[in-house]
């Protein structure tokens, strides 16, 4: 294995047992959650080069068979224009693709678990049914990406995802196995304008300071969400789930209270 992505999976296992360590002794959720960028060098090569190139790649997708499913897990993608080809079904867990140019690409079922996309332009992109667990999303450009029926329990903290699609979506948090904290989508500060939630689970996702200006949240469930400080202005609710949906200092339609009574901290949101 070549020298620095062997440090980055050291790196990267050091992490996860740190993160173990530090829950078995009782300490809450937030402190050990997903926040895998700690102690995390980017400058290194494992997070600023790319080991292959776009045409070795094509080369792979053009002698796939039906059924063949490429595995680029633990791959160094950075920065690579993988924009418009077919990665469906493709194993990227893992995979570091910091800068790497994804735009109107097809990730439908695609394994992106553990995946480095910091700043990644996925503008347009279909993720279909595709997995995101645990995967770095931090600032990617997604505006206009399909992530229906896709499990999102990553941090996309700060990201574009202006008019993208998680109809059907799963970015609840993971109950069952917290080895490394709570996991769950981190929608933190994101541009979510327009996007469209309808029937996807959101809950106890964090939403706080999201700019979710006209999103459609139709059928959504997002009970014990945390969305303090998040702008809901022109937001649809029609048929969602609110129960303990944290809405302090959240902004929203006043026609819109009816639809959200079993949220907290009601009394705390501004209206129009």
């Amino acid at each position: 294995m070549h020298k620095s992505l062997q440090a980055a999976a050291t790196t990267s296992s050091v992490l996860r047992l740190l993160c173990v360590v530090i829950c078995s002794l009782g300490a809450t959720a937030p402190i050990c959650a997903q926040d895998m960028l700690q102690g995390v060098d980017l400058t290194q090569p494992a997070f600023s080069r790319a080991e292959t190139t776009r045409a070795a790649i094509e080369a792979e997708l053009r002698v796939r068979k039906a059924g063949d499913r490429l595995d680029f897990s633990g791959k160094s993608l950075n920065g690579l224009d993988l924009s418009g080809l077919d990665l469906s079904n493709v194993n990227l867990r893992a995979a570091r693709l910091v800068k790497t140019r994804l735009a109107n690409a097809k990730l439908d079922g695609a394994t992106l678990d553990q995946a480095w996309l910091l700043e990644a332009d996925l503008s347009g992109a279909s993720l279909v049914g595709a997995q995101l667990f645990a995967a770095q999303l931090q600032r990617a450009r997604a505006a206009g990406a399909n992530f229906s029926r896709a499990r999102v329990a990553g941090d996309l903290s700060g990201a574009d995802l202006r008019g993208a699609k998680f109809v059907g979506a799963d970015l609840s948090a993971d109950m069952k196995n917290q080895s490394m904290g709570l996991m769950r989508a981190v929608l933190r500060a994101a541009k979510l304008e327009g996007a469209q939630f309808g029937s996807a689970n959101l809950s106890r996702a964090d939403l706080r300071f999201a700019r979710a200006a006209g999103a459609d949240f139709s059928k959504a469930t997002l009970n014990g969400a945390d969305a303090a400080g998040a702008d809901f202005t022109g937001a649809k609710w029609d048929g969602a789930q609110t129960q303990e949906l944290d809405l302090d200092s959240a902004r929203i339609d006043d026609a819109a209270r009816p639809l959200l009574k079993d949220a907290s901290n009601l009394d705390r949101a501004y209206s129009k």
